[in-house]
């Protein structure tokens, strides 16, 4: 009799619908490194904003540098200062395209409300990913 530690695993592998490796570069981001990502944009974001609105805190001025940044970055360099740190970029639906401005818009905006980042599919992807047909993806 084989036991359950010899058997292989009869789990979904994460990625495996979207055409992603299981591991390595390519492969589906995990929640706390997008998490990670997230945190190092919205102090970026807050510390950005803060510098206009001092002496006074920045208050819901951070969201317009927040949104600033992430779509900004998105468009330009297909990744934000929080993902390249952490080593992550944004993978579009079709291999070797630029994102549209409208992809970078949408999930920026539903990244905001915060919610639909948190509510995940069975490979981890955020609501705001499956409406723009995008994933976080690791880089290295």
């Amino acid at each position: 009799m084989v036991r359950d530690a010899e058997q292989p695993s009869q789990g979904r592998v994460r990625g495996a619908a979207l055409g992603l490796p299981a591991e390595g570069p390519g492969s589906l981001a995990s929640f706390s490194t997008r998490v990670t990502a997230y945190v190092i944009d919205a102090i970026a974001a807050a510390f950005i904003a803060g510098l206009f609105t001092a002496p006074k805190l920045p208050g819901l001025w951070s969201l317009v540098s927040f949104a600033a940044i992430t779509i900004g970055s998105l468009l330009a360099f297909g990744q934000t200062p929080g993902m390249r740190v952490c080593g992550l970029r944004l993978a579009h639906p079709v291999e070797g395209r630029r994102l549209a401005p409208w992809r970078a818009v949408v999930r920026t905006a539903l990244l905001m409300l915060l919610v639909p980042a948190l509510l995940v599919d069975a490979d981890g992807r955020g609501l705001h990913d499956r409406a723009t047909q995008t994933a976080v993806v690791r880089e290295r």
